[in-house]
């Protein structure tokens, strides 16, 4: 049978499994839709449209929610924006937050829970100019480090204590803006930086020795996953309350199932996904976004147990350094071990074995990146 016609019937017993659960009134929640109209569904990014959120933006581009029924609005998120939060207090549907962020809101009372983990690999880099020599954690020693604080520090604490240093006295700890100017100038040895982002950034800036733009060889990189400390970042959360009603259960399950088509759309078209970031308001370039979605590509796939599924590993190890890794101020993002209703796999796997039935490839096996130039100022 032609994937095209296994594809419209997977639909349509999806949407009529829909209609069913859209009879139930969702709690925490407004009263569900009418079957024959689609469900309004709002969504909280963490930051600006950008890259970053590529599959959400092509899910709701190319149809991939309005085929199981759902109306999607994705709220753009800022410097003053705690998603988690927007989520906990009823104001979205879904949240896309890092786990570690998410899961210091959840202890502090804030009833969500990670369904869907879409990176499976952390972004965090601490990036030095190649003549520090600065190659590993060990290397920051005496050196002038920043950071943006904010909870995205702990990576490189944990990775600088498991390296044997004490980051409030073997190193400068300097607050860094989001973005790269302070070690382009050289006030300080070692960025952070997202590899989908700022890491960018340096590649977009001109060398002043050759006149051309810097080269990744002029730089060197310590990616935390490579030093075991790195920490899971975005996801989809969902209300904890909420997740008690059949209804949500079911909108969850689709939401997720658009969503990761929507990624899996952006892995095998890259420079769509592009356009389609930039059209929806995107400040940064264009060479910047197509850079940036084809990092996020490889921060997802390949997904050996499909996209979005929770590996209980690296959930583990989050966790760890979560409770164990100690910022400069003395604290850890977690007093405790998050309680069981944290996370489920239930609805990403409901909402895989859907994609599977269409179809859909959810772990990108062949998965490989393009070659992305990048233009002075990511033009």
């Amino acid at each position: 049978m032609p994937r095209s016609v296994i594809r419209r019937l997977a639909l349509v017993a999806a949407f009529l499994v829909a209609v069913t659960a859209c009879s139930v009134t969702p709690q925490g929640g407004g009263s569900a839709p009418p079957a024959e109209g689609p469900q309004q569904v709002r969504l909280q990014l963490q930051w600006f449209k950008q890259g970053q959120f590529a599959g959400y933006i092509a899910a709701v581009e190319q149809g991939f929610y309005a085929e199981r029924g759902l109306d999607v609005e994705i709220l753009e998120g800022g410097v003053d924006i705690v998603p988690q939060t927007v989520l906990a207090q009823g104001q979205a549907d879904f949240a896309i937050a890092w786990v570690p962020k998410a899961l210091a809101s959840r202890e502090q009372g804030a009833g969500i829970t990670d369904v869907a983990q879409i990176f499976q690999r952390s972004g965090t880099y601490q990036v030095a100019f190649a003549d520090k020599g600065i190659t590993t954690p060990a290397d920051l020693k005496g050196k002038k480090v920043g950071n943006w604080g904010f909870g995205n520090e702990f990576e490189l604490f944990a990775g600088m204590t498991k390296a044997g240093l004490t980051p409030a006295t073997d190193v400068t700890l300097v607050q860094q803006q989001f973005d790269m100017q302070a070690l382009l100038s050289g006030e300080i040895d070692a960025a952070q930086a997202m590899s989908y982002n700022e890491y960018a950034q340096v590649l977009e800036a001109t060398n002043p020795a050759t006149g051309q733009l810097y080269q990744p060889s002029d730089f060197s990189v310590i990616d935390w996953n490579e030093t075991g400390t790195a920490m899971l970042q975005d996801a989809i959360w969902a209300s904890t309350e909420r997740l008690q009603d059949p209804a949500y259960q079911d909108l969850t399950t689709r939401f997720i199932a658009g969503s990761l088509e929507g990624w899996a759309y952006c892995r095998d078209n890259v420079e769509s996904c592009r356009d389609m970031v930039v059209a929806a308001g995107s400040t940064l370039g264009a060479s910047h976004q197509l850079w940036q979605v084809n990092e996020v590509n490889k921060l997802i796939w390949p997904s050996p147990d499909g996209a979005g599924s929770i590996d209980e590993a690296a959930w583990t190890q989050t966790v760890q350094v979560a409770r164990t890794a100690v910022n400069a101020d003395g604290q850890t993002v977690l007093t405790r071990d998050p309680d069981a209703e944290a996370h489920t796999n239930t609805y990403v796997q409901r909402a895989l074995d859907q994609l599977r039935g269409e179809g859909v490839d959810v772990t990108g096996e062949g998965y490989q990146p393009i070659e992305v130039t990048l233009n002075p100022g990511g033009a």
